[in-house]
């Protein structure tokens, strides 16, 4: 069954940067379908942090980490990249990346909504110290 998984989490100071990784194990990003992050930090409810389609004209960013975000992702290797700049203590937290239906627009429904995703990773851990 094919997978998402995230890479490059881990402990970095306060103001520093991180860019997490989101491949698959199969073939789920030959098709095009919205790639999200999402965080969950600890005590807090799970929120999006941004958004990407193929062929969208721009990627969508939550408030959270606007600004300070950018998605995109790699032609040749299909691999959904977060990177994060100027990282706080309260960005802490385990990020997620998720896929949605096959060829359904990030536009198409809310997409900080994490229900209508349809594969999710297990999630990668971002600690910032102060």
């Amino acid at each position: 069954q094919a997978q998402l998984m995230e890479s490059g989490g881990g402990s970095v100071q306060g103001g520093g940067s991180l860019t997490l990784s989101c491949g698959t194990s199969g073939s789920i990003f030959n098709v095009g379908r919205c790639v999200a992050w999402f965080r969950q930090g600890p005590g807090k409810k799970r929120e999006g942090v941004a958004a990407f389609y193929p062929g969208a004209s721009s990627p969508i960013y939550g408030d959270s980490l606007k600004g300070r975000v950018t998605i995109y992702q790699d032609r040749d290797t299909k691999t959904v990249h977060l990177k994060m700049t100027s990282l706080r203590p309260e960005d802490s937290a385990t990020y997620t990346c998720a896929a949605g239906p096959a060829r359904r627009p990030c536009s198409a429904n809310p997409w900080s909504t994490s229900d209508l995703y349809a594969y999710f990773g297990q999630g990668t851990q971002v600690t910032v110290s102060s």
